[in-house]
């Protein structure tokens, strides 16, 4: 099968919910209690797309996983640093998908003036059926680096998660930083 990477939109909405639907319901990867309505998803990818990428993978046209960035950070200080998410359906996961998919997302976010990568990964230490830290192991093999862990931050399934960040620098850190290109304004 060939995997091809394109620019989700709105109509994805539906496939995409259905890749991450199962997390909120049965893992603690995603801290969210409630699976949205495709109405509020389909949002959701509106806001990214007005600023930055928002990707599908997509087997014998059919989508298997999806990828974003987001903002870190409302300040504006912040405005070099996006928070990129991944999800990839169950079954496919550890086949590389969610790799190509973030391969694609560091590449446009350098081309946006991007500099850093801060990732927000839900963890435990121990597996307990809802989390494995299959997440921190798959940043670390991406080249990200631990940079923060809260402990018992969030509350899920009747227990208690750490948070931890993880970086990864992809730009320049110049004196005077070029200005963010939205994504709608990039030529990719």
């Amino acid at each position: 099968m060939s995997l091809s990477i394109r620019t989700a939109c709105p109509e994805d909405a539906e496939a995409l919910l259905e890749i991450y639907a199962p997390y909120v319901r049965e893992t603690a990867v995603t801290f969210e209690y409630e699976v949205p309505s495709p109405e509020e998803f389909r949002g959701r990818i509106e806001h990214v797309l007005s600023r930055y990428p928002y990707l599908a993978a997509e087997e014998d046209g059919r989508i298997v996983g999806y990828a974003y960035l987001s903002a870190f950070h409302p300040r504006a200080a912040y405005g070099w640093c996006a928070e990129p998410s991944v999800y990839v359906e169950m079954e496919r996961r550890g086949r590389g998908i969610g790799r190509r998919l973030y391969e694609e997302l560091e590449r446009i976010g350098a081309s946006q003036n991007l500099t850093n990568l801060n990732a927000c990964i839900a963890y435990t230490g121990h597996a307990d059926g809802r989390l494995n830290d299959a997440s921190v192991r798959f940043h670390e093999r991406m080249g990200y680096v631990k940079a923060a862990h809260l402990h018992r931050c969030g509350y899920k399934f009747g227990t208690w998660y750490d948070m931890i960040y993880m970086e990864k620098m992809i730009g320049t850190h110049k004196k005077i930083p070029e200005a963010v290109i939205p994504f709608p304004e990039l030529k990719v």
